[in-house]
């Protein structure tokens, strides 16, 4: 049961905390579909949220409205959407405003960690990487803004990483990208706070989602990455939805302007 989870790696874990004000909220994850992301649509849909989210990998979205048809008050929605085509972003945000109502919660998730040296970047490459890690989180942002507005407020979570922080050579534009994230969650911090609308970033560590598994979290990387952290467990989805949950609900109606680290304590 997500509320009541036994135990990860020997660690117990559970249960957690139920957020009314979460109840109803229409919410948009963009990147939702797998990973961290799909963590975050069933955590808010078991929460009662009217929840929408994008991807472009519509087969792991089906399977994800799968799993979530019979556990949750409404169905997720689900609309396949290339973020970084930003009218076309637009576009799916206004739609998806239309059929639920007013976004007052926004995950911006979306995000690719694949690696590349330094030596092998061109401008196309470049600019592909800050489309898909940091571009679209400023143009949803915007395409919500007034909508939350008009609710009485809201909370946009921008999605960064503790990667700029740690030595990553091996993902130099994308650890870029994550670092503007925390700038610009300052910047839409201030210019959204007199509408009562409240920006924070999460900043996830070494996170065992199946991706990761699969390309770069060998045995070898996870026991090295547990030695740096604190907590000596692996860290998985559902440790950073916890806190997204938080920072959507109205518990955390005065936190804004701010970064949270999930990292076990790497950082």
């Amino acid at each position: 049961m997500l509320y009541n989870r036994t135990s990860v790696e020997g660690y117990r874990m559970g249960p957690f905390a139920i957020y009314p004000s979460l109840r109803d909220k229409v919410v948009l994850i963009t990147g939702g579909g797998s990973g961290i992301g799909a963590a975050f649509v069933e955590h808010f849909a078991l929460q009662g949220a009217k929840v929408a989210f994008f991807d472009i990998a519509t087969d792991s979205a089906e399977s994800l409205l799968d799993s979530l048809s019979t556990r949750c008050a409404h169905q997720p929605y689900f609309l396949a959407c290339d973020v970084t085509d930003t009218q076309t972003l637009r576009q799916m945000i206004a739609k998806t405003s239309a059929d639920l109502g007013n976004i007052t919660i926004l995950v911006n998730n979306a995000a690719s960690d694949n690696r590349h040296s330094f030596e092998e970047v061109t401008p196309e490459y470049w600019d592909e990487r800050i489309a898909i890690n940091l571009k679209h989180q400023f143009f949803a942002a915007q395409a919500v803004a007034a909508g939350m507005k008009a609710a009485g407020g809201g909370s946009i979570i921008n999605m960064s990483s503790i990667a700029w922080m740690i030595p990553s050579p091996q993902v130099a534009v994308y650890a870029t990208a994550k670092a503007a994230i925390v700038g610009m969650t300052r910047s839409l911090a201030h210019a959204l706070g007199a509408g009562n609308i409240r920006v924070n970033c999460v900043l996830p560590g070494a996170i065992l989602t199946e991706r990761q598994r699969r390309l770069w979290m060998t045995p070898e990387y996870l026991e090295q990455t547990i030695a740096l952290q604190c907590i000596k467990r692996t860290l998985l989805p559902e440790d950073v939805a916890r806190l997204v949950l938080f920072l959507g609900s109205d518990d955390s109606a005065a936190i804004t302007n701010q970064s949270h680290i999930v990292d076990g304590g790497w950082i």
